[in-house]
C-alpha cells in the first residue's frame, strides 16, 4: 500500500494537501477512523460498531454496515505486528 495517499481539503485556497502517514497507535484509532468515513472509503453505510452476534455465537462484529444494494457488510480490524 506504499503507493496509495491521502489528502485533506484546503478551503480556504481550494488546494489540497498530503496528510502525512503515521503509525495508529490502537487498533480502535483505525475503527474509528474508517467507521466515520466508510462511505467514502468503501461504499459502505456505517450502521453500527461491536455488534453482538448473540448468545449463541458469542462474538461481535467490529464494524457492520450496508452496501448499495442494502447487503450487510462486516469489516474486521485486527493487529499483525
Amino acid at each position: 500500500m506504499s503507493g496509495l495517499k491521502l489528502f485533506r481539503t484546503d478551503t480556504t485556497n481550494s488546494g489540497m494537501t498530503e496528510v502525512m502517514p503515521r503509525l495508529a497507535e490502537i487498533e480502535a484509532d483505525v475503527q474509528s477512523l474508517v467507521e466515520a468515513h466508510m462511505e467514502t472509503l468503501l461504499g459502505v453505510r456505517f450502521l453500527v460498531s461491536e455488534y453482538s452476534t448473540g448468545p449463541v455465537h458469542g462474538g461481535r462484529i467490529d464494524s457492520l454496515g450496508l452496501d448499495e444494494n442494502g447487503s450487510p457488510v462486516i469489516v474486521e480490524f485486527t493487529d499483525r505486528r
